[in-house]
């Protein structure tokens, strides 16, 4: 190797010592700080975690499933992070593992007696846990067999909480993927409202058991 060449690669490593920081600014910092300010400009309550408030006070996001603590409320799916947004998991056990199947049958007949409905009539996903144990939305089926428990603890006629829960319901995406369903926590936020509940003590999240 030639002086003169050895000489040429200088400037050439120099450069590449000065554009690597302006490339990771421009496609690290710079895109993150772009793409965060048109999120927040076009998507303002997603880009802020899909927050519901109740009564002037942050009471969850629409995205989190959370338990309720009176019976006067419908209740989410099971889950495997016992509702704990950072710990986010399912259980992971096999369809084989016999412990899962305990889990399963005893849920379901404290479903059933809940409702005061037969365990074969338990919709799967008030049994079953979703994938990331935080599945903020129920089938109508789920939200159908809770209605009688709901209504009879707020003194309300079982059509009107009915014609509520019907409000709720949020068809196919597109028209096509999945099955209708109901968002829990919008539910129960609704029912307040047309009940005239102030939100606290009776629709505290219970606590959580670690």
């Amino acid at each position: 190797m030639t002086v003169s060449s050895v000489s040429l690669r200088e400037p050439l490593r120099w450069r590449a010592v000065l554009v690597l920081p302006l490339l990771v600014l421009a496609s690290a910092a710079l895109y993150s700080l772009l793409a965060t300010v048109l999120a927040g400009a076009l998507f303002p309550e997603q880009a802020n975690g899909s927050l519901r408030t109740h009564a002037g006070r942050v009471v969850g996001s629409a995205l989190v499933a959370q338990p309720f603590a009176a019976a006067g409320y419908f209740q989410p799916r099971p889950s495997g992070a016992k509702y704990d947004p950072m710990s986010a998991a399912g259980s992971n056990q096999a369809r084989s593992n016999p412990d899962l199947r305990k889990r399963l049958d005893d849920t379901r007949q404290a479903v059933a007696a809940r409702e005061g409905i037969d365990p074969t009539q338990v919709p799967d996903d008030l049994v079953t846990q979703s994938g990331s144990g935080m599945d903020p939305d129920i089938s109508v089926d789920a939200a159908q067999i809770q209605v009688a428990r709901v209504a009879k603890a707020r003194g309300l006629p079982a059509d009107r909480v009915a014609a509520l829960l019907a409000a709720q319901v949020q068809p196919r995406q597109f028209g096509v993927l999945g099955e209708p369903r109901v968002n829990v926590l919008a539910l129960n936020l609704a029912l307040d409202a047309g009940n005239g509940e102030s939100g606290t003590g009776n629709g505290e999240k219970q606590e959580q058991k670690r």
